[in-house]
């Protein structure tokens, strides 16, 4: 019982240290003061639960009054939708229903120059509608900077008007936040869901942000089509109702997307590829996922178009990047998207309406 003890201990002691020093709540000098008080009763406590020693109640203590004002400011931390956001997720996404016609509001549609962050961008929001009927592809997108097994996804729904609309699961960064990967597991950012234009949320990751961008032809009926689009509407809606927490475990770009998924089709296997995103294509493959019949190294090869997207025209962040006055082009997104799928599987082999398979 004293080595349960002493480790469950031990655990919780490694959680406070890193929430204090990733939110350090009350400034760095004085988390810093808290963080050795509370190694220096857990190390008490610990020792004098696995010696029994008679300082044991006492070492109890100690550690109680300790890890006490830790988790009552942990319960203090709740999400909220009203903070000083940046501009990408200043607003929340949303969307009505109207028999097979849904009208969203808040559809992102920015022009970006400069680095593509913060505020280098010219803000659109937009109200679209669109008819499920007319829901004909679902693709999934990576987006990955450098290290193999992290991506950021993204899914697309394309339409046959030939538009194309992206969602994403992100962080809502409040202005002055810095981006930490650990922060996602401390309560820092709250999540939302963005719903944008390819032209907008994948050009500016690939032209501007330096990223590599990754697309894959995903087989689904079209009943499941709809199913997992409607699954984003309703979790968008949520969150504007509702604000959540972005969880780097739990609640990330890919979980979400899964548990949307096997609510469609249920059976979907867990996978490590699910956290290590960058493998999650490999993934797909292995259950019958991707449009085509390739092996995994020639779905990536034909499906890598950060070289399509940058050569893309007409290329509207790079006019902006010299001049932020630019009008806005018409509609330069449904070329961009025409662009970035050539030559990927299953784009133009009429492969859609195969169904997902699953492995037996």
């Amino acid at each position: 019982m004293a080595i349960v003890e002493a480790a469950l201990a031990s655990v919780l002691t490694l959680w406070g240290v890193l929430a204090l020093h990733v939110r350090a709540p009350l400034g760095r000098h004085v988390s810093r003061v808290f963080i050795g008080l509370l190694v220096l009763s857990a190390t008490l406590f610990v020792t004098t639960r696995l010696f029994d020693s008679p300082m044991r109640v006492a070492g109890a203590g100690l550690f109680a009054l300790a890890v006490t004002p830790l988790l009552a400011w942990w319960c203090t931390l709740r999400p909220s939708n009203a903070r000083d956001w940046l501009p990408e997720v200043s607003r929340l996404l949303s969307s009505v229903r109207e028999g097979r016609i849904v009208t969203l509001h808040n559809v992102r549609h920015f022009a970006w120059y400069g680095t593509g962050l913060d505020d280098d961008c010219i803000e659109r929001w937009e109200t679209r509608r669109y008819d499920l009927d007319r829901l004909c592809s679902v693709d999934l997108l990576l987006s990955s900077w450098g290290r193999p097994a992290i991506a950021h996804v993204m899914v697309s729904f394309g339409f046959a008007d030939g538009r194309h609309l992206a969602f994403s699961v992100e962080i809502r960064r409040k202005r002055g936040d810095r981006f930490s990967e650990l922060g996602g597991f401390f309560r820092q950012y709250e999540r939302c869901i963005v719903a944008a234009d390819e032209d907008d949320i994948v050009k500016v990751r690939t032209n501007l942000r330096g990223e590599e961008g990754e697309l894959f032809r995903v087989k689904m009926t079209p009943t499941a089509r709809v199913s997992l689009l409607e699954a984003y509407l309703e979790e968008a809606n949520r969150l504007r109702d509702r604000p959540r927490f972005y969880n780097t475990l739990t609640a990330n770009c890919t979980t979400l997307v899964f548990q949307m998924a096997r609510r469609i089709v249920p059976g979907l296997p867990l996978d490590y590829r699910l956290l290590a995103t960058g493998y999650l294509p490999d993934y797909l493959a292995r259950i019958g996922a991707l449009s085509g019949t390739h092996d995994m190294a020639t779905y990536r090869r034909l499906g890598r178009f950060t070289e399509r997207a940058r050569a893309s025209r007409p290329d509207l962040s790079h006019d902006l990047s010299h001049d932020p006055s630019h009008d806005l082009s018409p509609d330069p997104s449904r070329s961009f998207s025409r662009d970035i799928r050539r030559g990927v599987p299953g784009v133009a082999d009429g492969s859609d309406e195969t169904a997902l398979a699953l492995p037996r």
